[in-house]
């Protein structure tokens, strides 16, 4: 839906040569162009009007000097630094650019008739005037000729298969007399015809098609041949084709045209000579003839080069150049150029250029050069407010085809109304006034503007549907400017009512002049110019801002100036930025539109290389199109991605870095489109936007920017039905309702409920109610400041919409809400379906009589739809209504036969055991204990049958009284049970509570409770043998448990034997309560004969404990600083390798292993299903001491704090060791161990600060350093950022250095 627009013309007239121009060529290189007239070749700068070079082709006999002759063909060889040139004579002329001289490279003497040569410059295939066609190398070197006319088809002879014929296959409407008619015969050619051939090449160059007036009909066949000079194929007969012939550069068709009995077409042929489509010229039957077609470079428009049959009465004929484009299978006349009658104005050289695609030359009579530039551009309305239909006006001809995307969506080439208008339309534009901006104005090629306003009265649509007011004609105005050539009035701008603003052409060729046009006070239908403003650069855009009222203008040099109309005289300035500095672009672009970023206006601008600029910065380099609408930049990518940005929130350097990002998933700001897709309009105060594909169909699309923003603003206002329809539309979680501002939904509750009205709809919002917070998962505020939190009243949200909807409900209309409010009992995080099947029940028991209440049917038929039938057969049974239990089962799919008699067994049941019988059904097993407690003696077995089974104890002792029989009997199987879980001395609590004593004594002996199970047999009571007997179990037991003071205790006081008393407390190493007893029972023989022993077997012991714990200390510290050494080795190899920038040399520090450690995170990740045991089994070899082990370093330091850890815990052994040696006189034993164990510790305490170094922790900090550079910190950052969660995990692991307890004092004075 795009049209072309008149970027600049370049007019020419200072050349003036002998002859008129007979052929044309431009330069890729220089720009400059190539003419040659029957005398002489002339090569001339447009832009200056300089001629460059120039060369006679009657001094040296090539033309005849008396102006007959006549050049057949001309080319630019950019690579032999020469022009080509073919005269009608037969002689092929290099005219060299750096000697200006010719050079016949060869001549034929029947005469040449054309030359045309390859895409590629490699062939050029010369006709002559024997009818054959020359192929020739670049270097001329003939490689065939063959004659035009050839019987044979070519190698692309189609093959009949035999499938019938003609008399026997259908006709369709024409019916069997078409089988019996004959073939008409081809006429011959049109008297015009100049009979001469014409050549046309593939894009590609592999094919080239050639037109020819066959000798025997006279009339002309086209033949395509291959680069060998083979022929391909021959076309069917075509009644009416004429000579104009162009080749596709893309080379699927070539144009050509034809009469018609009816009218007058361009016809397009495929490579095998059928005919492929065609469209017709808006002209007569034998109004117009056609010169020639032109493709453009990149085939996207299609020249159609015209005259008049007839002459006028002034004795001239009209010429006309016109512009087609396709889309949708659709061709638009979009550009119609008049040149008028005067035959010096009249274009004899037309052509294309090979380097800029839609830019095109024309050479007239008298010498003249022009050169148009055009540009694709989207008209659309410019209104931002809802009352914008979003108009697209399409150039068709005398036609504009505008299609209102706010009502509807019409794919090309249809619309939504048509404006007819008497002539070829050059330009549209539409009112740049607020509120108005539906209007538009039409500039057509006879220099008039149609003034289009909106009908008051809205007409109904063809099918009965109503559509928006088409426009209607309010004014033409005629404008009163001297046109010297077509197209004279370009960027026409409608600023206002009565005024218009368009460019035109300047004094000087690098120049342009602003016209501000408004009607005439003398003639109302006349657009006269008031004010002209010179401006000293071609103008190559105007546009217009509606929210500020800037009118921007781009130069072709990419300068951008302001245009002032508020003063008295307009003026243009430079365009500057808020500290005062000229902006420009870097590069002329294409496409431009004003914005307000951030507040600071900015002017937009697109290149032909898809560059995006704001300014002079550049934002994006993939853009393929782009529009802004209410604050926001959409664009579309070359990588098919859709990108809209809220202009407001972002500066220029947020919007490069976010349209440089990928986005990440929950990004509203992006998204995918089909391949091509360029955007056509934005809907204002919408969230649509409408893409048109490469083919030409349209897709509207829903931005979810745009989305979210509209939805925000309809929550912010209190809409809540607008929001809710669109989100229910485009699927977007309703959550966002309250998400968006919990309080402020909360507080307008009531308004939300009365705006949706809908049951349904508040169904559905309850339903889709979950606990994630939307803002901060699905759709984050790109403010992140505007994100709302939720109450902190300590609640779930699910649950406090449920009881706020399902309260405000209540209050409104309990009726008319019941479905919603069984919702919000259903829909709770804890379903209350208990009391959404209560309220059920209640409908059933009391209908409601208010109209249009819902029944207890429709209520129960709507929770089925809710909750899963069972599950709500089950709650219904729970509640032990059996009414309520029937209407449910009713209601579901279950068969009578299966619940009819189960409710029946249960109804014959006593009310307890019918609710036991119940609840054990439903596996409420402890309502089921409740109500079977109540049932009586008999069903007390049945009761410790529940309780074994489902490990009720403890409810079950709550409910019996503890002097009853039963409260024993569970008291007793509870025993067991806790026996059974190696939890013995509690079982002997209830066993002993209840008056089971021989139990209890049992049980607390098993658990080695000695003093329990002591007390529980003075109470039943044992005799004394018995008592000392237990009292030496006892104490065997608690020997074996290392618990030697509680033995000695039993054996003395129970047992009444103070030797093995005496004895347990000297293995113990409990020295002094072992001499307390030895002189309480006056046996100072044991002291001799086992004490004093004990004692020195004792030091010996720890001596050689504490020296085997100082030599591994000793042999661990030494091999860890050897590891350090050879890790910091490491580092600094890798430093002079890789040098100080690398990111790496920071994992071999001598406190970090990130490196070595990675392959155990991995390991780590293997085995993370593993059992308990394996994983310690892991973590053990992980840390094992093996030399090599890439953890040795962390697994010595682990054994060193074990070590001293060990050492530090025997001081209060080693004091009490002391006193006991002190006591006895064994005063040298005494002070070895203790020198011995001071030693120990004051190694052990001095190699702290060399195995636990300070900073011992990775270092989080970059690697910085004299050494040091931008680079390497910057990969030293990211290193870290990328093993933040390893060095994380290996932080726990990197073992604290112990604490010494050196405030126990534990040496004795005495020994020193």
């Amino acid at each position: 839906m795009r049209n072309l627009k008149l970027l600049k013309s370049l007019r020419s007239s200072e050349l003036q040569g002998p002859g008129s121009p007979q052929c044309f060529s431009v330069r890729g290189d220089t720009g400059s162009l190539l003419v040659a007239s029957q005398f002489s070749i002339t090569e001339f700068d447009p832009r200056t009007g300089q001629v460059l070079s120039e060369a006679s082709l009657t001094a040296d006999g090539f033309l005849p000097e008396d102006g007959t002759g006549s050049v057949v063909g001309l080319q630019d060889l950019a690579e032999l630094e020469s022009a080509c040139l073919a005269t009608a004579g037969g002689d092929v002329v290099l005219f060299n650019f750096n000697t200006f001289q010719l050079e016949c490279v060869g001549s034929v003497d029947s005469g040449l008739t054309s030359m045309s040569w390859s895409p590629d410059e490699e062939l050029v295939a010369l006709t002559t005037g024997q009818e054959t066609v020359i192929m020739m190398t670049k270097d001329f070197e003939p490689i065939t000729e063959v004659g035009i006319h050839q019987d044979d088809f070519g190698e692309g002879k189609f093959i009949t298969v035999g499938w019938g014929k003609k008399e026997t296959q259908f006709h369709g409407s024409e019916g069997k007399q078409a089988a019996q008619r004959k073939n008409q015969e081809v006429q011959p050619a049109a008297v015009w015809d100049d009979r001469r051939p014409r050549v046309t090449w593939r894009g590609d160059g592999q094919l080239f098609a050639v037109s020819a007036v066959c000798p025997q009909t006279g009339s002309r066949k086209v033949r395509v041949w291959n680069r060998e000079g083979v022929l391909q194929a021959t076309s069917e007969p075509i009644n009416g084709l004429e000579q104009a012939l162009c080749w596709k550069p893309s080379g699927s068709l070539i144009a050509s045209t034809q009469r018609h009995p009816n009218k007058h077409s361009v016809v397009f042929m495929e490579k095998n000579g059928l005919l492929h489509g065609d469209f017709t010229l808006p002209f007569s039957k034998d109004q117009t003839k056609v010169k020639e077609l032109l493709w453009n470079s990149d085939s996207t428009v299609l020249t159609v080069w015209l005259e008049d049959m007839t002459a006028g009465e002034d004795g001239q004929i009209n010429t006309y150049i016109q512009l087609w484009t396709v889309g949708n299978y659709h061709w638009y006349l979009k550009q119609s150029l008049d040149f008028g009658r005067d035959p010096q104005k009249a274009p004899v050289c037309v052509c294309w250029d090979p380097e800029r695609p839609l830019r095109l030359h024309v050479v007239t009579r008298s010498w003249t050069s022009v050169t148009y530039d055009w540009g694709w551009t989207t008209e659309r309305s410019p209104g931002l407010d809802g009352g914008d239909n979003a108009n697209v006006a399409v150039i068709d001809g005398d036609k504009v085809l505008v299609t209102t995307f706010r009502q509807c969506v019409v794919p090309p080439p249809m619309c939504s109304f048509e404006l007819q208008l008497t002539s070829p339309v050059n330009q549209v534009t539409f009112l740049c006034k607020p509120q108005r901006t539906n209007q538009l104005s039409v500039f057509t090629a006879d220099g008039n503007v149609s003034v289009y306003s909106q009908d008051s009265e809205e007409q109904p649509g063809k099918a009965g549907f109503r559509t928006s007011s088409p426009l209607v004609l309010q004014k033409t105005l005629r404008v009163a400017l001297l046109q010297q050539e077509p197209l004279s009035l370009r960027q026409l701008l409608w600023l206002e009512d009565e005024l218009f603003v368009g460019v035109s052409a300047g004094l000087l060729p690098t120049s342009s002049t602003l016209l501000l046009l408004r009607p005439d006070q003398d003639a109302t239908d006349t657009l006269s110019v008031r004010s002209e403003v010179e401006v000293d650069g071609v103008v190559v855009s105007l546009v217009h801002c509606s929210q500020s009222g800037t009118v921007a203008l781009q130069l072709e040099d990419g300068q951008i100036k302001k245009l002032l109309c508020d003063g008295p005289e307009p003026s243009v300035e430079d365009w500057h930025d808020s500290s005062g500095c000229s902006v420009n672009f870097p590069v002329p672009c294409v496409q431009t539109a004003l914005c307000s970023i951030s507040g600071e206006e900015y002017l937009l601008g697109l290149t032909d290389r898809s560059h995006l600029y704001a300014g002079d910065t550049e934002l994006a380099s993939n853009v393929s199109s782009f529009a802004v609408c209410n604050d926001f930049l959409i664009i579309t990518t070359h990588s098919h991605t859709c990108r809209c940005l809220h202009l407001s929130t972002l500066s220029v350097k947020a919007l490069q870095a976010a349209l440089a990002s990928d986005g990440g998933q929950n990004d509203e700001t992006l998204r995918r489109v089909e391949r091509g897709s360029r955007i056509v309009t934005v809907v204002p105060q919408d969230t649509r936007v409408i893409l048109q594909m490469p083919r030409g169909n349209l897709e509207t699309v829903h931005h979810r920017a745009l989305v979210l923003a509209q939805l925000r603003k309809w929550l912010n206002s209190l809409r809540f039905k607008e929001a809710f329809d669109c989100m229910r539309k485009l699927r977007i979680n309703l959550n966002l309702i309250y998400d968006h501002n919990p309080k402020v939904f909360l507080e307008n509750i009531l308004t939300f409920i009365t705006q949706l009205n809908s049951i349904n709809h508040i169904n559905l919002f309850l339903t889709e109610l979950k606990e994630e917070d939307t803002t901060s998962s699905m759709y984050p505020h790109p403010d992140s400041s505007a994100v709302q939190t939720q109450p902190a009243s300590g609640q779930k949200k699910v649950d406090v919409v449920c009881d706020a909807l399902r309260s405000a409900m209540e209050s409104m209309d309990p009726n008319k809400f019941c479905l919603s409010i069984l919702t919000s009992h259903v829909k709770k995080t804890v379903p209350e379906l208990e009391i959404a099947l209560q309220k059920v029940h209640e409908l059933r028991v009391n209908p409601p009589k208010a109209p249009g209440a819902v029944s207890a049917e429709e209520a129960l038929k709507y929770l089925l739809f809710l909750v899963n039938v069972n599950d709500l057969y089950e709650h219904s049974l729970g509640t032990y209504d059996f009414d309520l239990v029937l209407m449910v089962a009713e209601k579901s799919q279950k068969d009578p036969k299966e619940y009819l008699p189960f409710l029946n067994m249960l109804k014959s049941l006593e009310l307890n055991y019918q609710r036991y019988t119940i609840d054990k059904h439903l596996k409420r097993y402890r309502k089921a204990l409740l109500h079977l407690s109540k049932c009586g003696q008999e069903h007390f077995p049945e009761a410790l049958q529940l309780v074994k089974e489902q490990k009720l104890y403890s409810e079950a002792l709550r409910l019996y009284a503890a002097d009853k029989a039963q409260y024993k009997a569970l008291s007793c199987i509870y025993a067991e049970h806790l026996v059974e879980q190696q939890q013995a001395e509690q079982a002997g609590l209830l066993l002993w509570r209840c008056g089971e004593l021989a139990s209890a004594l049992q049980a607390f002996a098993s658990s080695s409770s000695w003093r329990n199970a002591i007390c529980v047999a003075q109470q039943m009571p044992l005799p004394p043998d018995q008592l000392a007997l237990l009292a030496r179990d006892l104490a065997e037991k608690l020997t074996e448990q290392r618990r030697y003071s509680d033995a000695a205790l039993l054996l003395d006081q129970y047992a009444k034997d103070c030797e093995e008393a005496i004895l347990a407390l000297i293995t113990g190493a409990l020295w002094e309560e072992a001499l307390r007893l030895i002189y309480m029972h006056n046996r100072q023989d044991i002291t001799e004969t086992n004490l004093k022993p004990a004692l020195l077997d004792a030091v010996s012991a720890q001596t050689a404990f504490m020296e085997a714990q100082v030599a591994t200390f000793t042999r661990h510290r030494t091999r860890l600083a050897v590891v350090r050494e050879q890790k910091e080795k490491a580092r600094l190899n890798m430093l002079d390798e890789d040098g100080p920038d690398c990111p790496d040399a920071e994992l071999y520090s001598e406190a970090s292993s990130v490196m070595t450690g990675s392959k155990y995170s991995q390991s780590n990740s293997r085995i993370s299903s593993r059992s308990s045991k394996n994983r310690r089994k892991a973590e053990r070899k992980k840390l094992s001491l093996k030399e090599g082990n890439p953890l040795e370093d962390r697994a010595l330091m682990v054994a060193l704090g074990e070590i001293i850890t060990t050492v530090d815990k025997m001081r209060e052994e080693v004091h009490n060791l002391l006193k006991a040696l002190a006591l006895f006189h064994f005063d040298r034993q005494a002070e070895k161990l203790q020198l011995t164990y001071e030693e120990a510790l004051q190694a052990m305490e001095a190699a702290l600060p060399e195995v636990w170094p300070e900073g011992l922790q990775t270092n989080q900090a970059p690697l910085t350093g004299p050494n040091s550079t931008a680079n390497s910190i910057m990969a030293s950052f990211q290193q870290q950022q990328q093993q933040k969660p390893a060095a994380s995990q290996q932080d726990a692991e990197v073992p604290t250095p112990p604490k010494m307890r050196n405030s126990v004092k534990w040496k004795l004075a005495v020994l020193k």
